[in-house]
């Protein structure tokens, strides 16, 4: 496949990632102090289908990464060239920003808005923040979480495997995720996906991004270590 066509298709997977999960939080479902409207099973619901229905839409593309901890896994577990992965990785962050700039005109003609701390759908942690999580619940939960997703994106991927199936089983499992992650962070799992809206929120959202690269990254590159315990390619 072209590149450039790889690269298009993974910038539009993760805007529309963005603008459906984030969106969901920040039109029809949370903020900081926590959930209403959707509530929590409703975004983490547009969060998983909104991979699922990506998957299926720029899957034979791309394989519908749109993740830069899933792209930097699958360079460490030989499945990615690093040019590729530096490509998915830079098409990905710009999907993202554009999504939250989207998000934001939306978002900012609504009568009396204002920008709040770890606005739309930042992630984030400690006081003031969902559940009040601290840094080190933060990381650990960032870290294991996106270690499990790419287990199960290594499993459904496997040459033994279905791949009618992946794109459905991926989705669900993120839908897992956020279900349980949500109230530590907001659930991120995925830079890019941190980096647009902390992008627009500035403040705290912003200075606590850092987090929500490492975290994933490490559990990524852990889950590609670790994989051919389990899965035979």
């Amino acid at each position: 496949m072209n590149a450039t066509k790889k690269y298009f298709a993974e910038a539009l997977g993760t805007f529309s990632l963005v603008l459906f999960g984030c969106g969901a939080a920040t039109i029809a479902g949370v903020s900081a102090s926590g959930p209403s409207g959707l509530g929590l099973l409703g975004i983490s619901f547009a969060f998983g289908l909104a991979v699922v229905v990506m998957a299926y839409a720029i899957g034979p593309v791309s394989g519908c990464h749109i993740n830069p901890a899933i792209s930097i896994s699958m360079l460490v577990a030989g499945k990615l060239s690093l040019k590729d992965t530096v490509g998915y990785v830079i098409a990905q962050c710009i999907g993202a920003i554009l999504a939250a700039g989207v998000l934001y005109i939306l978002a900012s003609e609504a009568f009396g808005f204002t920008m709040p701390e770890w606005g739309l759908g930042s992630n984030g942690w400690g006081e003031g923040y969902l559940g009040n999580y601290s840094m080190k619940a933060a990381f650990i939960a960032e870290f294991v979480f996106t270690f499990l997703f790419l287990m199960v994106i290594f499993g459904t991927t496997a040459k033994n495997a279905s791949p009618l199936m992946a794109g459905l089983a991926i989705g669900l499992s993120l839908t897992l995720i956020h279900m349980v992650v949500i109230p530590i962070t907001g659930t991120s799992v995925n830079p890019a996906r941190s980096l647009g809206p902390a992008i627009f929120a500035g403040g705290k959202a912003l200075s606590q991004l850092w987090l929500f690269f490492v975290a994933p990254i490490a559990g990524g590159i852990f889950a590609a270590l670790v994989r051919k315990l389990f899965i035979e390619d």
